[in-house]
Protein backbone atom coordinates (compact mmCIF):
# COMPACT_ATOMS: atom_id res chain seq x y z
CA UNK A 1 0.00 0.00 0.00
CA UNK A 2 1.16 3.17 -0.43
CA UNK A 3 1.73 5.32 2.81
CA UNK A 4 0.17 8.74 3.69
CA UNK A 5 4.15 10.08 4.60
CA UNK A 6 2.31 11.41 8.41
CA UNK A 7 1.24 8.16 9.22
CA UNK A 8 4.39 7.01 8.14
CA UNK A 9 6.58 8.96 10.05
CA UNK A 10 4.05 7.85 13.10
CA UNK A 11 4.80 4.31 12.07
CA UNK A 12 9.09 4.55 12.00
CA UNK A 13 8.54 6.35 15.23
CA UNK A 14 6.71 4.13 16.94
CA UNK A 15 8.50 0.84 15.66
CA UNK A 16 11.56 2.23 17.30
CA UNK A 17 9.71 2.92 20.75
CA UNK A 18 8.23 -0.62 20.63
CA UNK A 19 9.30 -4.30 21.84
CA UNK A 20 10.71 -3.18 25.15
CA UNK A 21 13.03 -1.01 23.51
CA UNK A 22 14.33 -4.04 21.57
CA UNK A 23 13.93 -1.84 17.87
CA UNK A 24 16.00 1.44 19.52
CA UNK A 25 19.36 -0.15 17.31
CA UNK A 26 16.98 -0.31 14.67
CA UNK A 27 18.68 1.12 11.65
CA UNK A 28 17.16 3.16 8.58
CA UNK A 29 17.66 -0.34 5.98
CA UNK A 30 15.97 -2.94 8.77
CA UNK A 31 13.33 -0.62 9.59
CA UNK A 32 12.74 -0.38 5.88
CA UNK A 33 12.76 -4.04 5.39
CA UNK A 34 10.29 -4.59 8.47
CA UNK A 35 8.07 -1.69 6.43
CA UNK A 36 8.01 -3.23 3.10
CA UNK A 37 7.75 -6.85 4.64
CA UNK A 38 3.87 -5.80 6.45
CA UNK A 39 2.77 -4.31 2.63
CA UNK A 40 4.02 -1.12 2.94
CA UNK A 41 5.53 0.35 -0.33
CA UNK A 42 8.39 2.60 1.16
CA UNK A 43 11.15 4.12 -0.60
CA UNK A 44 14.89 3.19 2.02
CA UNK A 45 15.94 7.53 1.11
CA UNK A 46 12.69 8.41 3.00
CA UNK A 47 12.82 6.35 5.72
CA UNK A 48 16.73 7.43 6.58
CA UNK A 49 15.94 11.02 6.02
CA UNK A 50 12.59 10.52 8.83
CA UNK A 51 15.10 8.69 10.74
CA UNK A 52 17.35 11.56 10.87
CA UNK A 53 14.52 14.26 11.20
CA UNK A 54 12.89 12.56 14.17
CA UNK A 55 16.41 12.39 16.16
CA UNK A 56 15.77 8.70 15.38
CA UNK A 57 19.61 7.63 14.44
CA UNK A 58 21.51 4.63 16.30
CA UNK A 59 23.89 5.91 18.73
CA UNK A 60 27.54 3.58 17.62
CA UNK A 61 28.85 1.37 20.40
CA UNK A 62 32.15 1.86 21.25
CA UNK A 63 34.25 -1.02 19.50
CA UNK A 64 37.75 -2.07 21.41
CA UNK A 65 40.72 -2.04 19.31
CA UNK A 66 42.88 -5.12 19.17
CA UNK A 67 46.17 -3.64 18.42
CA UNK A 68 48.25 -6.85 17.57
CA UNK A 69 45.92 -8.45 15.07
CA UNK A 70 43.99 -11.99 14.98
CA UNK A 71 45.33 -14.43 16.75
CA UNK A 72 46.45 -16.33 13.91
CA UNK A 73 43.80 -19.53 14.04
CA UNK A 74 40.75 -19.46 11.79
CA UNK A 75 37.75 -21.00 12.72
CA UNK A 76 35.60 -23.59 10.61
CA UNK A 77 32.86 -21.48 9.14
CA UNK A 78 29.20 -23.81 8.88
CA UNK A 79 28.33 -24.64 5.97
CA UNK A 80 24.61 -26.35 6.22
CA UNK A 81 22.13 -26.52 9.84
CA UNK A 82 23.02 -28.23 12.32
CA UNK A 83 27.01 -27.85 11.20
CA UNK A 84 28.17 -25.93 14.13
CA UNK A 85 26.31 -24.79 16.99
CA UNK A 86 27.34 -22.33 19.30
CA UNK A 87 27.54 -21.45 22.96
CA UNK A 88 28.21 -19.27 25.83
CA UNK A 89 27.58 -18.13 29.42
CA UNK A 90 25.42 -14.24 29.67
CA UNK A 91 25.60 -12.68 33.37
CA UNK A 92 22.41 -11.28 34.66
CA UNK A 93 20.45 -10.33 38.08
CA UNK A 94 16.96 -10.04 39.76
CA UNK A 95 15.42 -7.05 41.29
CA UNK A 96 16.93 -8.36 44.55
CA UNK A 97 20.23 -8.28 43.38
CA UNK A 98 20.44 -12.60 42.66
CA UNK A 99 22.94 -13.46 39.76
CA UNK A 100 21.03 -15.29 36.79
CA UNK A 101 23.04 -17.33 34.66
CA UNK A 102 21.85 -17.71 30.82
CA UNK A 103 23.05 -19.99 28.42
CA UNK A 104 21.94 -19.63 24.50
CA UNK A 105 22.28 -22.54 22.57
CA UNK A 106 22.88 -20.56 18.22
CA UNK A 107 22.91 -22.45 14.84
CA UNK A 108 25.89 -20.84 13.43
CA UNK A 109 24.49 -21.35 9.76
CA UNK A 110 20.64 -20.08 10.27
CA UNK A 111 21.54 -17.87 13.29
CA UNK A 112 18.63 -19.52 14.96
CA UNK A 113 18.45 -19.14 18.72
CA UNK A 114 17.72 -23.03 20.00
CA UNK A 115 17.20 -22.22 23.21
CA UNK A 116 17.98 -20.00 26.23
CA UNK A 117 18.71 -21.89 29.38
CA UNK A 118 18.18 -19.37 32.03
CA UNK A 119 18.95 -20.82 36.38
CA UNK A 120 21.01 -19.44 39.34
CA UNK A 121 23.52 -21.84 38.67
CA UNK A 122 23.83 -24.06 35.01
CA UNK A 123 26.29 -27.61 35.77
CA UNK A 124 27.68 -29.21 33.53
CA UNK A 125 24.83 -31.91 33.91
CA UNK A 126 22.35 -28.98 33.30
CA UNK A 127 24.25 -28.53 29.93
CA UNK A 128 23.56 -32.23 29.03
CA UNK A 129 20.13 -32.16 30.04
CA UNK A 130 19.79 -29.03 27.45
CA UNK A 131 21.46 -30.46 24.48
CA UNK A 132 19.65 -33.74 24.58
CA UNK A 133 16.36 -32.30 24.50
CA UNK A 134 17.60 -29.80 21.80
CA UNK A 135 19.09 -32.72 19.89
CA UNK A 136 15.74 -34.40 20.01
CA UNK A 137 13.87 -31.65 18.64
CA UNK A 138 16.57 -30.15 15.72
CA UNK A 139 18.67 -33.66 15.65
CA UNK A 140 22.29 -33.20 16.60
CA UNK A 141 25.24 -30.91 15.49
CA UNK A 142 28.49 -31.91 14.27
CA UNK A 143 30.25 -29.49 15.83
CA UNK A 144 30.15 -27.70 19.36
CA UNK A 145 32.02 -24.32 19.59
CA UNK A 146 32.35 -22.74 23.19
CA UNK A 147 35.08 -21.44 25.47
CA UNK A 148 37.20 -22.99 28.13
CA UNK A 149 34.65 -22.90 30.69
CA UNK A 150 34.25 -25.23 33.44
CA UNK A 151 30.74 -26.18 32.52
CA UNK A 152 31.91 -27.02 29.08
CA UNK A 153 35.38 -28.40 29.53
CA UNK A 154 34.09 -31.21 32.42
CA UNK A 155 34.71 -34.76 31.92
CA UNK A 156 30.96 -35.64 31.98
CA UNK A 157 29.88 -33.67 29.54
CA UNK A 158 33.08 -34.41 27.01
CA UNK A 159 31.89 -38.03 27.45
CA UNK A 160 28.91 -37.64 26.45
CA UNK A 161 29.31 -35.53 23.55
CA UNK A 162 31.87 -38.57 22.38
CA UNK A 163 28.78 -41.00 23.02
CA UNK A 164 26.79 -38.94 20.47
CA UNK A 165 29.75 -38.39 18.16
CA UNK A 166 29.34 -34.83 18.47
CA UNK A 167 33.01 -32.96 18.24
CA UNK A 168 33.97 -30.19 20.24
CA UNK A 169 35.65 -26.79 18.66
CA UNK A 170 36.74 -24.89 21.93
CA UNK A 171 38.14 -21.80 21.38
CA UNK A 172 41.49 -20.33 22.50
CA UNK A 173 41.94 -18.43 26.12
CA UNK A 174 40.93 -15.45 25.79
CA UNK A 175 40.11 -15.05 22.08
CA UNK A 176 36.07 -14.98 22.49
CA UNK A 177 35.94 -13.00 19.04
CA UNK A 178 36.87 -16.84 17.69
CA UNK A 179 32.68 -17.32 19.07
CA UNK A 180 31.70 -14.89 16.66
CA UNK A 181 28.26 -15.87 16.84
CA UNK A 182 27.56 -16.42 20.32
CA UNK A 183 29.00 -13.17 20.95
CA UNK A 184 26.86 -10.96 18.31
CA UNK A 185 23.97 -13.24 19.57
CA UNK A 186 24.72 -12.34 23.50
CA UNK A 187 26.04 -8.52 22.30
CA UNK A 188 22.24 -7.98 20.70
CA UNK A 189 20.70 -10.58 23.79
CA UNK A 190 21.77 -7.53 26.15
CA UNK A 191 21.34 -4.61 23.92
CA UNK A 192 17.71 -5.54 22.90
CA UNK A 193 16.38 -7.44 26.16
CA UNK A 194 18.73 -7.63 29.77
CA UNK A 195 19.73 -4.16 29.48
CA UNK A 196 16.05 -2.83 29.19
CA UNK A 197 14.47 -5.29 31.85
CA UNK A 198 14.35 -5.47 35.43
CA UNK A 199 13.44 -9.28 36.04
CA UNK A 200 11.49 -10.23 39.83
CA UNK A 201 11.99 -13.47 39.52
CA UNK A 202 13.46 -16.37 37.73
CA UNK A 203 9.83 -17.17 36.37
CA UNK A 204 9.64 -13.77 35.32
CA UNK A 205 13.04 -14.00 33.75
CA UNK A 206 12.49 -17.32 32.06
CA UNK A 207 9.18 -16.11 30.41
CA UNK A 208 10.50 -12.81 29.26
CA UNK A 209 13.26 -14.03 27.61
CA UNK A 210 11.43 -16.54 26.04
CA UNK A 211 9.21 -14.17 24.57
CA UNK A 212 12.31 -12.65 23.28
CA UNK A 213 14.20 -15.87 21.36
CA UNK A 214 10.68 -16.39 19.75
CA UNK A 215 10.87 -12.65 18.92
CA UNK A 216 14.27 -13.00 17.60
CA UNK A 217 13.80 -16.08 15.37
CA UNK A 218 10.59 -15.52 14.02
CA UNK A 219 10.33 -11.46 13.58
CA UNK A 220 13.77 -9.64 14.02
CA UNK A 221 15.26 -9.75 10.11
CA UNK A 222 19.00 -9.78 9.75
CA UNK A 223 20.84 -8.11 6.98
CA UNK A 224 23.51 -11.33 6.47
CA UNK A 225 20.59 -13.69 5.79
CA UNK A 226 19.34 -10.84 2.94
CA UNK A 227 16.90 -9.72 5.74
CA UNK A 228 15.04 -12.92 6.39
CA UNK A 229 14.26 -13.74 9.66
CA UNK A 230 16.76 -16.89 11.50
CA UNK A 231 13.50 -19.16 11.07
CA UNK A 232 12.25 -18.20 7.33
CA UNK A 233 16.27 -18.90 6.51
CA UNK A 234 16.19 -22.12 8.11
CA UNK A 235 13.15 -23.12 5.79
CA UNK A 236 14.63 -22.73 2.49
CA UNK A 237 15.97 -24.48 0.55
CA UNK A 238 19.58 -24.98 0.50
CA UNK A 239 19.87 -23.65 -3.24
CA UNK A 240 17.73 -20.51 -1.73
CA UNK A 241 19.82 -20.24 1.07
CA UNK A 242 23.01 -19.16 -0.68
CA UNK A 243 21.17 -17.18 -2.95
CA UNK A 244 19.60 -15.17 -0.39
CA UNK A 245 22.86 -14.28 2.02
CA UNK A 246 25.08 -14.28 -1.17
CA UNK A 247 22.37 -11.25 -1.93
CA UNK A 248 23.68 -9.11 0.85
CA UNK A 249 26.75 -10.25 0.37
CA UNK A 250 27.07 -8.43 -2.71
CA UNK A 251 25.18 -5.42 -1.85
CA UNK A 252 28.34 -4.87 1.30
CA UNK A 253 30.99 -6.06 -1.12
CA UNK A 254 29.40 -2.93 -3.99
CA UNK A 255 29.18 -0.18 -0.80
CA UNK A 256 33.10 -1.38 -0.29
CA UNK A 257 33.95 -0.76 -3.84
CA UNK A 258 31.96 2.87 -4.03
CA UNK A 259 33.57 3.58 -0.45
Amino acid sequence: MWPDPQKLIQIICESKASRRGRRTRYGHRRITEELRSAGWIVNGKFVRRICAEEGLKIVPKAHKRRRMGGSGTSRMVAGRKNHVWSYDFVFDQLESGRQLKILPVVDNYTRECLAILVAHNITARDVIELLERLISEYGPPEFLRSDNGPEFIARQLRQWLASRKIATDFIEPGSPWQNAFSESFNSRFLDELLNAEVFTSLLEARLLIEEHRLYYNTMRRHCSLGYLTPREFALLPERRKTKASGKEKTKTADANRAA
